[in-house]
C-alpha cells in the first residue's frame, strides 16, 4: 500500500519522533509506515489523516494487482 505520509509530514517540518509523539507511537511506526514495511490498523489511519487534515483514499493508495483483481 503506498502512502505520502513522508511528503505530508515533511511539509510540515516534523520529524518522525515529532509526529509518533502526536499520534501516540513510535519513531519506529511511523518510519516502517512512511518506508510501507507495516500498513496501519484503521484507527491509526484515521488519526494520521485527521492530524493533516485530509482524507484516508487521499493518504492511502491501495495499488492494483496485474490481473486486475
Amino acid at each position: 500500500m503506498r502512502n505520502t505520509v513522508r511528503e505530508l509530514r515533511s511539509s510540515r517540518g516534523l520529524s518522525q519522533g515529532q509526529l509518533g509523539a502526536a499520534l501516540g507511537v513510535s519513531r519506529q511506526t511511523i518510519n516502517a509506515i512512511e518506508t510501507e514495511r507495516y500498513t496501519p490498523s484503521l484507527p491509526l489511519a484515521f488519526s494520521l489523516a485527521r492530524f493533516f487534515g485530509v482524507g484516508i483514499e487521499e493518504m492511502f493508495h491501495v495499488e492494483d494487482s496485474p490481473t486486475g483483481e
